[in-house]
């Protein structure tokens, strides 16, 4: 049997799993106080707090640290890696540390990971927020200076694909779909035979407006405003990745309680919801072009996917594309823990990072 813990750290929240195999035995999600988190000046020093979380988990499934075959994480940030299984290693780790390309409290998983490895369990990430399958024609920008990169929901994209594929008992690699992630932020992608060969940079302002990031502004104007003297260099990117979307339009990012003011008769949400629905289906249309046509599904995961208005509305625009697949909510731990029992069993590569 293959013992495997599995970890997703988020900002104020800590995910935590127990999986024999494939087989998912526990899990629970620990919800953190923002105003405790913000006690620690960096996420590094959450360490102790974080491992005792894990320690007392551990603990509840009765499972020892020297029984583990794998202790595997949300990945943090490295240089572009194709999507799968890879065992932590140091240059991993100095890479995330160095903040060079990125940093998230997921950063911290790949550090606490590592110190089970002298426990004898393996230290593993999968799909990790920088996978890039991106092809030639989509890294252009329209800008040589400025490269489009692939930074979206990687992890929670391929769980949802994979769990589509499985479901109608086919291949991943085997399918081309549109996949649509919807939270906080929303990207699309498209996977083509296993690879996601083109989707957003959503930290950084691709793809349709969401609850609270902006996205695809008009250029100029954007630059108008950077250079206008009434903002800081902090307080714009606030402006495109929290105080954006939703948020900037009707001071909410609750879909919920949006769309219950809708059912009051509230226009001006409705119109800023139909909006959000309006570009996300935009892109979606977009990444049919790049799959030629030929699209096997379109994949809605996110937790915006289980808001029947939403859903509807978008159905509208795309039915026409492919079959519509509803798999709302976060597909991560899943992917995390039964990706990892196939690598550990040598169904799929574990790969490394390494210098060349």
């Amino acid at each position: 049997m293959k013992r495997i813990i599995v970890i997703n750290l988020g900002s104020t929240s800590t995910k935590i799993a127990y999986f024999e195999n494939d087989t998912c035995v526990s899990k629970k999600t620990i919800d953190h106080d923002a105003d405790l988190i913000r006690t620690f000046p960096t996420i590094w020093d959450q360490k102790e707090f974080r491992m005792g979380i894990v320690r007392d988990f551990m603990q509840e499934v009765n499972v020892k640290p020297e029984e583990l075959a794998a202790f595997v994480t949300r990945g943090g940030h490295t240089i572009p890696l194709v999507g799968g299984v890879y065992r932590i290693n140091k240059l991993m780790l100095e890479q995330s540390r160095s903040e060079k390309y990125g940093n998230h409290v997921s950063d911290l998983g790949l550090q606490i990971a590592n110190e089970f490895a002298r426990y004898g369990a393996i230290p593993l990430t999968v799909d990790s927020p920088c996978t890039d399958e991106f092809e030639p024609l989509a890294r252009y920008s329209g800008l040589k200076e400025i490269p489009r990169v692939s930074r979206f929901h990687a992890l929670n994209q391929k769980g949802a694909a994979r769990a589509y594929a499985a479901e109608i008992g086919r291949k991943y690699e085997d399918l081309n779909l549109i996949v649509c992630h919807m939270g906080g932020g929303t990207s699309v992608a498209a996977h083509r035979h296993g690879l996601m060969i083109d989707g957003p940079n959503g930290l950084d302002g691709d793809g349709p407006f969401s609850s609270n990031r902006s996205c695809g502004l008009p250029v100029g104007a954007l630059i108008d405003m950077c250079y206008s003297g009434q903002y800081t260099r902090q307080q714009m990117r606030k402006k495109i990745n929290g105080l954006g979307g939703l948020m900037s339009y009707i001071g909410e990012t609750d879909v919920r309680k949006i769309v219950e003011k809708i059912e009051e008769g509230n226009h001006e949400y409705k119109e800023a919801l139909d909006a959000m629905c309006y570009q996300t289906a935009k892109e979606i249309a977009a990444m049919a072009a790049v799959l030629k046509g030929k699209v096997d599904a379109i994949v809605f995961t996110g937790g915006i996917a289980y808001s029947e208005y939403v859903m509807n509305n978008i159905r509208e625009y795309v039915e026409f594309i492919a079959p519509i697949v509803l798999k709302p909510g976060e597909y991560e731990m899943d992917s995390l823990g039964k990706n990892s029992y196939l690598a550990l069993i040598g169904e799929v590569e574990m790969k490394e990072l390494r210098e060349d």
